[in-house]
């Protein structure tokens, strides 16, 4: 019996609800009744002279023994890039990179691999394009070397056995979604196919010490599609963000373990590629000739990055029985929350008013520092009154009408002096020590009714 063969033999499908395992599909489970949960699998033989090898390399270590030193990094060649990745590539890192289809993922991971080349063996491993549109795309970008090894597989077998022979230090898949292993009859795609295909390429990464960066096909609804082990396999996860129609991109880190998490990184798309933004600030800033109702500005956290962002709110009067409530860049259900905080400590109901909300340029904000922004923001248009273009406010709002601090109070001032803003309304709590010396002038306040008057 050949190897392959004997491969197919071990195939088993497991439950992914309880666990049981058969060695033939079913759309239910036989033991806990659960619909579509069978996944295909490939059971690994282990003959008892394998075990007793590998008994023989297992040793039970104390922490204090284990080296805690970093491992050393190796820059991208992109600041951003090293930024998001928590300082440079860490050998034998395993980073998924996912994004959605044409917003530049193959073009950055070329520029990376163009800037790498010389410091480390790469590889570029397309599965989706042939060779010659890999090489138009690098000689559209003008990248400096065009001599990067590339292979166009997608049989993992086969990507392993170059890699085997090879050793790289820095291999790019392109993509995971396309590779495939004989040992299973699915199709490539299938959960089964990616898991597998992924497990070995994580393997080959820990054991040669080699940096794989894995691009993942996204699902319509912006998670890489797959099964969800596959973020909790690899050491980095990342995502490609932008907005509709414009040219700016977000790579964000949901997962590092190398670094923070919620990095980002900010790049431009042009004709020559992605390049760097320097002062990402500005991209979401508007600068209007004169103050405009419903506009603050806020500073906002990403990883260990200040950013200066514009929420934006507009109040108009509902024409039907349920007002509406449209958030973008922020969560729906928190907006509901904050008006009805507004509406019980501050005797403002707009339970007859439709409210749209909005962070300028497309980015996200998931912590609670743009809550007090988002509420004066959406005072300022009912009102109709604008806020000053050189203040800037942040701060959580509690449901007793309390403004909350957050963190890293002072360097969100620094960076709002920084840009010319002269004054601040900020949590009790955040206000800066009696010797500080921020260039801004600083309005704390402990209640919603607080900050509500200091504007």
């Amino acid at each position: 019996m050949t190897k392959l063969a004997s491969r197919k033999n071990n195939v088993r499908y497991v439950c992914q609800s309880c666990g049981a395992q058969t060695t033939k599909w079913a759309g239910q489970c036989a033991e806990c009744g659960a619909w579509n949960t069978l996944v295909e699998t490939v059971a690994e033989a282990s003959s008892p002279a394998r075990r007793a090898a590998i008994a023989g390399q297992v040793r039970i270590e104390r922490l204090h023994e284990v080296s805690a030193d970093d491992a050393p990094r190796v820059s991208s060649g992109l600041s951003e890039m090293d930024r998001v990745l928590g300082g440079g590539i860490v050998p034998g890192a395993v980073i998924l990179i996912g994004g959605d289809p044409g917003i530049g993922k193959s073009t950055l991971l070329l520029q990376v691999l163009a800037a790498v080349e010389g410091r480390l063996d790469t590889l570029y491993v397309s599965g989706e394009e042939s060779l010659s549109q890999v090489s138009l795309r690098a000689s559209r970008l003008g990248l400096p070397r065009l001599d990067l090894p590339v292979l166009a597989e997608t049989s993992v077998d086969l990507i392993l056995d170059q890699l085997t022979q090879h050793r790289p230090g820095f291999v790019v898949i392109d993509s995971i979604q396309t590779l495939y292993t004989e040992a299973l009859d699915s199709a490539p795609g299938s959960v089964s196919q990616i898991r597998e295909c992924a497990a070995r390429l994580v393997r080959f990464a820990k054991a040669s010490n080699t940096t794989v960066i894995l691009v993942g096909h996204v699902t319509k609804e912006g998670a890489i599609a797959g099964p969800r082990v596959l973020e909790h396999m690899v050491d980095t996860v990342l995502y490609f963000e932008h907005d509709a129609g414009s040219r700016y991109r977000i790579v964000r880190a949901v997962k590092n373990r190398f670094g923070a998490v919620n990095e980002l990184g900010v790049f431009a798309m042009t004709d020559g590629g992605l390049k760097e933004v320097s002062n990402p600030s500005a991209l979401f800033l508007s600068r209007h000739e004169q103050p405009v109702s419903g506009s603050v500005i806020t500073v906002t956290r990403q990883g260990s990055r200040p950013l200066l962002v514009e929420v934006q709110a507009l109040v108009d009067a509902s024409h039907i029985g349920s007002p509406r409530r449209v958030t973008l860049g922020f969560e729906g259900n928190r907006l509901n929350m904050l008006l009805a905080v507004l509406h019980r400590h501050a005797g403002i109901a707009l339970s007859d008013q439709d409210v749209f909300a909005n962070v300028v340029g497309g980015m996200r904000i998931q912590e609670p520092a743009a809550d007090l922004p988002l509420l004066l923001a959406t005072l300022s248009s009912f009102r109709g009154q604008p806020v000053s273009g050189t203040t800037i406010v942040f701060g959580e709002v509690g449901l007793a009408g309390e403004i909350r601090p957050v963190q890293a109070g002072e360097e969100r001032l620094i960076e709002a002096a920084k840009h010319g803003f002269k004054r601040a309304i900020v949590p009790e709590a955040n206000k800066p020590r009696k010797n500080a010396r921020l260039g801004i002038e600083v309005t704390p306040v402990a209640r919603l009714e607080q900050a509500i008057d200091a504007l």
